[in-house]
């Protein structure tokens, strides 16, 4: 073809448009791999949006979409408005209200290359040229580039200058209200600076520091709960607490990058000046914001991030290129599911080869056991990997993993090395198989995985040395022994020391021994050693919570210690007849209620195989019976539920009522009826009144309704209050409840 000759046009119809070839049909092999696509796809949102639990990398999800696309866009026949790559996300949970976004909250094209960014900007030169406007194709485009958050996106709504709605995007078009957790973010301001719109809705992303992410997870895990995967998924779970004073402790932060429904619409008309106008309303904007001149600017702007990701205090996965000029964004429209006027640019996932040298086990604080792989070191994205997680034993199987095998490193978020799959050409003939240990290698316990799920874990929970950190915090807790003074950072003396080897250890201590351990001062020595002689008389529901039996919170503890009443009895308890006989209850009880008769009592109601089986095995093992033998013979005398505690004059309140101090009386004076405490209360914190409710009989509960016998209201109550009042609800304060209980 000679330079500049025109290629040849198709053949056009009689209006001179040229005729669209026909979409070719589409074989049944692609008909079923866009079906199971989309289904994994789905599964995929749902583990991300809505849990919060990513079970595969960015880039393997990307993937899939970007398959997904490809063969809609070969097969237009099997486009379908339901399908993945026309929504952004998941639904809503039902938990929250939903909220229609005015404007969509629409995702954004990713790009993995240079070349695909090239493609972009020329696509966007050639529209805006054809749109007129006095511009040539060759004209370079203005654009705004800034770091890509990696975080959860929200939509700020602010009538009048004041944040009336806060949302997540959900699917796009429909997302959660969550306005009082977004009111705690750092960032979120409550008013706008003037002047403001009538109305504005601000589209920005909810983030968390990296080094709020690790205060989060220390904190997590001493208190033996769920750690989070990153920094993203912490933000995401935080955010979509129903509980906002939960969020208020995890220090997010919201970044504006643009806005959605604007009345009237008055502002700025280029988009770096409106990051400058949201940022001067109040509202945080990245700082590295730039505004950059054609595409070879956009590729060194994409190149100089990346070389400075590490400084960055906040996780990015990319950057983000959008045409500076806002006008534009009209010209340019939209996709079903991004708009054509913006782009993300990712950073690929970094990979290297290396060889599976072995996989030990290692048992973490709460007894499960972690496969980890022994790589042959190997530099990736700047670092030297020798070691990475491989997660569970099914996780291996599913990739097939050998030990010696040559096997492909990733360092995922360029954070958590992951091994990703061997290479089978490479597979050597001595290759072996993995098998999870039958006891645990720390302590020699039995092991055994709990039917549903893919943690195998060690059973030797107050013997087993790799545990025993967690379980010294978990016994000391408030709502289990209540030692208070022993924190995270003495027990890590006192198991490193070896002065504590177990729970039964703690009654050893004197102030000799503590005195040798760093800011232990003579006075809280003393504290401390006062605080162990007063736990050693809990409620047996108390001290069966406090041995971490998994499955096993403060409620079941209350259930198992009212249906035995005694620690010798839940000893010698054969729970498997036990097992049974509440199933042959509940059957005789289905025949009962047809026939209009009385129902027979269902031992250990509310509890059901899967916890009984584990209280089971957790006493089957003998290293736990002598954990409790061991407390036994230093004093730790668990009380019975047969007792209530001491109801005295007001002014005379025992301080240790949670702790667990009991004085029998007469009987049960609130049995049978349900209590809810609100307020501050003066004499009595509220688990100590709940703590005492539940003694005398009565159901401490959350939330009011008609069946409520009385709220218990102290200082500052709320809307617990106001329910009781609307539904003619009795309602006590400290005093009042007191001599009820007296005159009773």
């Amino acid at each position: 073809m000679t330079v500049g000759a025109r290629k040849q046009e198709p053949a056009g119809d009689a209006s001179g448009n040229a005729a669209e070839p026909p979409a070719p049909p589409a074989p049944p092999a692609a008909i079923q791999r866009v079906a199971d696509l989309r289904s994994e796809i789905d599964r995929q949102n749902h583990a991300y949006y809505v849990l919060d639990a990513p079970e595969v990398d960015d880039s393997v999800y990307d993937g899939l979409l970007r398959e997904l696309e490809a063969l809609e866009a070969r097969y237009p026949g099997l486009r379908s408005d339901d399908s993945p790559t026309a929504r952004v996300g998941a639904p809503p949970q039902q938990a929250f209200k939903t909220v229609a976004h005015r404007v969509p909250m629409r995702s954004l094209a990713n790009a993995f290359s240079d070349e695909e960014v090239l493609a972009f900007d020329r696509r966007l030169r050639q529209a805006l040229a054809k749109a007129g406007h006095g511009r040539q194709e060759s004209d370079e485009i203005d654009y705004t580039a800034s770091p890509k958050f990696d975080g959860l996106a929200a939509t700020l709504r602010y009538e009048a200058g004041r944040l009336v709605l806060g949302a997540t995007r959900g699917d796009g078009s429909v997302g959660e209200e969550i306005t009082l957790n977004l009111r705690t973010v750092k960032g979120v301001p409550s008013r706008l600076r003037p002047p403001f719109p009538d109305v504005l809705d601000v589209r920005g992303e909810v983030i968390m520091y990296r080094k709020d992410f690790e205060k989060l997870n220390a904190a997590q895990a001493a208190r033996g709960e769920k750690v989070f995967v990153n920094p993203r998924n912490a933000a995401a779970g935080s955010l979509r607490q129903l509980d906002s004073r939960i969020t208020a402790g995890r220090s997010l932060r919201f970044f504006g990058y643009g806005v959605g429904e604007v009345s009237p619409a008055s502002l700025p008309q280029s988009q770096i000046e409106l990051l400058d106008w949201l940022a001067e309303r109040g509202v945080p904007a990245a700082s590295r914001r730039k505004r950059l001149k054609g595409v070879d600017a956009l590729l060194g702007y994409y190149r100089e991030i990346g070389s400075r990701r590490a400084e960055l205090p906040y996780d990015i996965d990319g950057v983000v290129y959008t045409v500076d000029h806002r006008p534009s964004h009209d010209t340019l429209g939209h996709v079903a599911r991004a708009p054509r006027f913006a782009l993300a640019h990712k950073y690929a996932a970094q990979e290297a080869q290396t060889e599976l040298l072995d996989i030990e086990v290692q048992v973490g604080r709460t007894g499960s056991l972690t496969p980890v792989a022994r790589l042959k070191p190997v530099f990736v994205g700047g670092v030297t990997v020798s070691n990475a997680t491989l997660h569970n034993e099914d996780e291996i199987a599913r990739k097939d993993l050998k030990i010696g095998d040559t096997v492909i490193v990733r360092r995922a978020g360029d954070v958590i090395p992951e091994v990703v799959a061997p290479v089978p050409a490479l597979r050597p003939e001595t290759a072996r198989s993995f098998r999870m240990p039958q006891s645990c290698p720390v302590c020699g316990s039995r092991v055994e995985r709990p039917e549903g799920e893919a943690a195998w874990r060690c059973v030797g929970g107050l013997f087993c040395a790799a545990q025993r950190r967690q379980a010294l915090l978990h016994f000391a807790q408030r709502r289990a022994m209540d030692i208070d003074g022993l924190g995270d950072k003495l027990v890590e003396q006192l198991v490193g020391t070896g002065l504590v080897q177990g729970p039964a250890d703690l009654y050893r201590l004197t102030g000799e021994s503590l005195a040798g351990l760093d800011r232990v001062g003579e006075k809280s020595a003393r504290n401390l050693i006062e605080a162990i002689g007063r736990s050693r008389h809990p409620t047996l529901a108390r001290f069966l919570f406090a041995l971490g039996i998994r499955h096993v919170g403060e409620e079941v503890a209350r259930i198992v210690a009212a249906q035995f009443r005694s620690l010798d009895a839940v000893l010698a308890a054969d729970w498997d007849a036990l097992l049974q006989e509440k199933a042959a209850i509940m059957k005789e009880n289905i025949r009962r209620r047809t026939r209009g008769e009385a129902l027979q009592t269902v031992p250990l109601e509310g509890i059901g195989p899967e916890i009984v089986a584990s209280i089971s095995s957790f006493l089957a093992e003998e290293h736990n019976r002598e954990a409790i033998r061991r407390l036994s013979a230093q004093g730790v005398d668990p009380r019975g539920q047969g007792t209530t505690p001491t109801v005295a004059a007001p002014d005379d309140l025992p301080t240790d009522v949670s702790r667990g101090a009991t004085v029998a009386t007469a009987s049960q004076v609130l049995a049978g009826q349900t209590v809810v405490v609100t307020g501050t209360l003066t004499k009595l914190t509220r688990d100590e009144a709940q703590d005492l409710i539940r003694a005398l009989g009565g159901h401490a509960s959350g939330s009011v309704s008609k069946s409520t016998a009385f709220v218990l209201a102290g200082e500052a109550a709320g809307s617990k209050l106001e329910k009781a009042r609307a539904l003619g609800v009795r309602v006590l304060d400290e005093d009042s409840f007191f001599r009820m209980i007296e005159n009773k």
